[in-house]
């Protein structure tokens, strides 16, 4: 089992000061797996029949329950949130903790409902200080979601995720109470596929697909809310420039990604021309989580100066390039952003072995010393 001690940790706090702690994430990222590890002293899986037995009168069988329950695929039963909000209020004696395929946003007013009693956690699939770092290619080719990722072989990992997908849309999508055909979504979630790092456009993208723009965005905030898609906003800063004011779109777990290209091997896609893409998605999901940036965004304006993420901390600006390239340099749209942003500092993320100092502002920096070196120049600020 690939030890996941930062993810335990960080649910181990957040558990020991909210009576109520969700863990949200996409399906078969490991969240039960996760969850078992804690002690619990009352497990229901809303798939079980028998646990879905058991809370058909949900207030006679949770109000005597002590300790830590647990509930397993939670976004079957919405309508429990009211009765788990009065029950944290009168008692001290009891902690839930509840496991979500999709976001509280997607699953009807969860959120509001929690409100004051709530601490979530995202638990997303894989990241690259969890595998052994010799793997990282095999991570950004078959993704993070462990089935995938531990496959006998690339084969076997690409269909598995032909058959996770087709769960989603199938079966995961309806659960929701989302009544849009799978085969509509499935040629949707391909098509967008191929804007993946580019600007959402919806306009062009429901001329594409043949329907309104506003269809386009709730098929893309199904997406979203499912943690299948990342729509990073722009940031808007008072430059006198114009700027890029629509997001840009990422499908968040690069097998799934490859998936959906049809790239089933390294050599497909070393040769396939989304490799720069490719790259740029993955590293920069996997930066986000590994840095946990809470707020992340983009840079750009309409006269070329732009930046792949752009976040703030201590007060600070910080920034981010990715370059699949054997030795980056600084582009004139990097060093025209950082003429208008004026950042602390700027990482370029690349495939290579060694990290380098292109001058007192900007690092080239490998994948696998992300989280070590970025975090800690951070943290000392």
């Amino acid at each position: 089992m690939i030890d996941r001690e930062r993810e335990l940790s960080g649910l181990t706090e957040k558990m020991s000061r909210s009576p109520i702690t969700v863990i949200v994430g996409p399906r078969q990222c490991g969240k039960t797996t996760l969850a078992r590890i804690l002690p619990a002293d009352n497990y229901f899986d809303l798939e079980d029949p028998r646990s879905l037995a058991r809370l058909e009168e949900p207030q006679t069988t949770l109000e005597r329950l002590t300790g830590t329950i647990v509930i397993d695929e939670v976004q079957r039963k919405p309508e429990l949130m009211p009765l788990l909000r009065y029950l944290v209020d009168q008692s001290d004696q009891v902690r839930y903790l509840l496991l979500g395929s999709a976001s509280p946003d997607l699953v009807g007013g969860s959120a509001e409902t929690l409100a004051g009693r709530v601490s979530y956690h995202e638990l997303g699939p894989f990241l690259q200080d969890e595998i052994d770092v010799v793997n990282w290619r095999n991570l950004w080719l078959r993704g993070g979601f462990p089935r995938s990722y531990l496959a006998p072989d690339d084969r076997a990992s690409f269909l598995w995720r032909e058959d996770f997908m087709r769960s989603f849309l199938e079966r995961d999508i309806p659960q929701l109470g989302i009544s849009i055909p799978a085969e509509t979504i499935r040629r949707f979630w391909v098509m967008i596929s191929h804007y993946h790092g580019q600007i959402v456009n919806l306009s062009e993208l429901g001329r594409s697909f043949g329907v309104s723009d506003h269809t386009v965005r709730r098929y893309l905030d199904i997406l979203v809310g499912t943690f299948m898609i990342r729509l990073l906003p722009p940031w808007y800063a008072n430059v006198g420039k114009r700027l890029v004011k629509a997001p840009k779109l990422y499908i968040r777990d690069s097998g799934v990604f490859h998936s959906l290209q049809g790239i089933s091997s390294h050599r497909l896609l070393e040769e396939h021309p989304k490799l720069g893409a490719s790259w740029e998605g993955f590293a920069l999901e996997q930066a986000v989580r590994l840095l946990g940036i809470s707020d992340p965004y983009f840079w750009r304006t309409h006269t070329g100066a732009e930046l792949d993420l752009l976040w703030f901390g201590r007060g600070k600006t910080w920034g981010m390039e990715f370059k699949y390239s054997d030795a980056p340099r600084i582009s004139r749209g990097l060093r025209a952003s950082m003429d208008d942003l004026q950042p602390e500092h700027v990482w370029i993320v690349y495939p290579g072995p060694e990290g380098y100092e292109l001058d007192d502002r900007v690092s080239v920096i490998p994948l696998a010393k992300v989280a070590a070196d970025i975090a800690g120049s951070v943290s000392h600020v």
